[in-house]
């Protein structure tokens, strides 16, 4: 696995250091030091040259540092970046010039009206085109979420990801969230028998849909603790389910929808990251 490290010497960014180490085989790991000063006023003026001179400095150290990390975790370290400036634009252009299995890289987590002003990780989530890993707090690195929607897509990137995972001493959990049929329809009464139909039916699919990802681990030796079928907004549920059982990562598929898509209809993604302290491997479907 050839990952992408995106840091600003912050212990955050290292706290998805040392979890992802904890839950990968193997990685080669190039690592991107960004010093971001886009975010200063227009009427503030610097000395450009002094400025970056010192902003590399700052990012040789921390780099220094990221390289030590890595080795010290059983990590193979790879090429090394620096960059003065746009911390989303650095990183999504370095990402499009190797072929980067994944982004790794820290989130402060913001909450209230931050939220609506986006974030660093969030941003990257929307504008890169490869599965991205998301951590805010150095965890017990022990329990595993795996999420379906009982598309080919959830089996895929569960297919794809699992040789490259050491599952043996944790603890797995699957979940599907099945959408309230009485949220479905906005106008009309529907028949109580046709409602409870529908729901007989999404249980069965649900449960097929877990039983071919369970399927898939026992064929590599791997035991499931529990699986769960619930009923509601998926965002929420996994938030609650994630909450509940103290999850410390949640797989999560993404079909790579368009920025107005994601305007319009919002992002379950979006929603379980800004909410739970978990970490989130979103992985990209390749279809």
């Amino acid at each position: 696995m050839k990952i992408l490290f995106c840091t600003d010497g912050s212990k955050i960014s290292f706290n998805a250091l040392h979890n992802i180490s904890a839950w990968i085989k193997e990685a080669e790991i190039d690592t991107i030091c960004v010093i971001d000063w886009s975010f200063l006023p227009e009427e503030v003026t610097i000395d450009e040259k002094n400025f970056t001179y010192s902003c590399a400095n700052v990012a040789d150290t921390i780099l220094d540092y990221a390289e030590e990390e890595i080795k010290n975790l059983g990590l193979k370290t790879g090429n090394r970046m620096k960059s003065c400036g746009s911390a989303i634009d650095s990183i999504i252009e370095q990402s499009e010039l190797e072929n980067y299995d994944l982004i790794l890289m820290g989130s402060h987590g913001k909450k209230g009206i931050q939220k609506w002003l986006g974030s660093v990780s969030q941003e990257i989530i929307n504008n890169s085109k490869i599965s991205d890993y998301i951590a805010k707090e150095e965890n017990k690195k022990k329990k595993l979420l795996l999420t379906t929607d009982g598309t080919k897509c959830s089996l895929e990137i569960i297919s794809e990801i699992l040789p490259e995972m050491k599952l043996e001493d944790k603890e797995i959990y699957i979940c599907m969230v099945n959408e309230d049929p009485n949220l479905l329809f906005l106008d009309g009464t529907l028949d109580t028998n046709w409602l409870l139909e529908i729901q007989k039916q999404q249980q069965i699919y649900a449960a097929s849909a877990i039983k071919d990802i369970q399927t898939l681990l026992e064929k590599h030796g791997i035991n499931v603790n529990e699986t769960t079928i619930l009923t509601g907004i998926p965002a929420q549920k996994i938030i609650d389910y994630a909450r509940t059982n103290e999850i410390d990562l949640i797989v999560l598929g993404s079909k790579n929808k368009s920025k107005l898509d994601r305007f319009l209809t919002g992002s379950v993604s979006k929603r379980v990251l800004e909410n739970v302290v978990s970490d989130i491997w979103l992985v990209r479907c390749k279809n």
